[in-house]
């Protein structure tokens, strides 16, 4: 039984390029193509593909977002996003939107069509340069983890207090110690976090309740 495939990609060189050499193939098929946007997320549901390889940056709609909006209806597609933004912010919008593979355009159609095989047997395919980024990431989130986990009870205190917009001496009248041990404490809690000021605290602390 051969894969079925749509492809929503509004460059048609690059589309019909993509379905030109899939449909080569003898274990998968193109049964839709989308050239813009709105036309993929009023019809993709009702022809439920194997997979869709979307690109992110339509001229109507991002391809994050049909995913979004799609994701519930079609629980049995794969999505992967084929696209030439490496930001990190659109690669982690995508993943959690739903998507299971991200490649770059630039990618050979080998790579591409073994990735179609393998998001279909339940992998989760990438460019190597995204592979990479997405590893830095977590690598960050486990340090910054890490920082937060050696606060003590009182600085977590004191990091909520700044949080909620409390000045050094709003904080010292509130926890019945003097201005230096406040200030003491703020300069372990940068140091623990690997912070510069109170922003990049309060944004870090913020990450962590989230």
């Amino acid at each position: 039984m051969s894969i079925s495939i749509a492809i929503v990609e509004d460059e048609k060189n690059y589309n019909n390029a993509l379905k030109k050499v899939i449909n080569y193939q003898s274990d998968m098929k193109v049964v839709a193509q989308f050239f813009d946007g709105n036309d993929a997320l009023n019809n993709l549901a009702g022809i439920s593909p194997d997979v869709v390889m979307m690109d992110i940056q339509l001229q109507d709609i991002l391809g994050i977002e049909i995913i979004e909006k799609l994701r519930k209806d079609m629980p049995d597609t794969q999505f992967i996003m084929c696209t030439s933004f490496e930001d990190d912010e659109k690669i982690f919008n995508s993943l959690k939107a739903g998507a299971m593979g991200y490649l770059i355009k630039g990618e050979s159609m080998d790579k591409i069509l073994s990735s179609i095989r393998d998001v279909y047997n339940g992998g989760a395919p990438m460019s190597h340069s995204i592979a990479r980024r997405v590893l830095t990431h977590f690598e960050k989130k486990s340090s910054d983890v890490k920082g937060f986990d050696e606060l003590t009870n009182r600085e977590k205190e004191i990091l909520e207090l700044l949080a909620q917009g409390l000045l050094y001496k709003e904080i010292a009248d509130k926890k019945f110690i003097s201005m230096d041990t406040v200030k003491k404490h703020v300069g372990n809690i940068y140091r623990k976090l690997h912070v510069n000021n109170k922003v990049e605290a309060i944004n870090k602390f913020n990450q962590f309740k989230n």
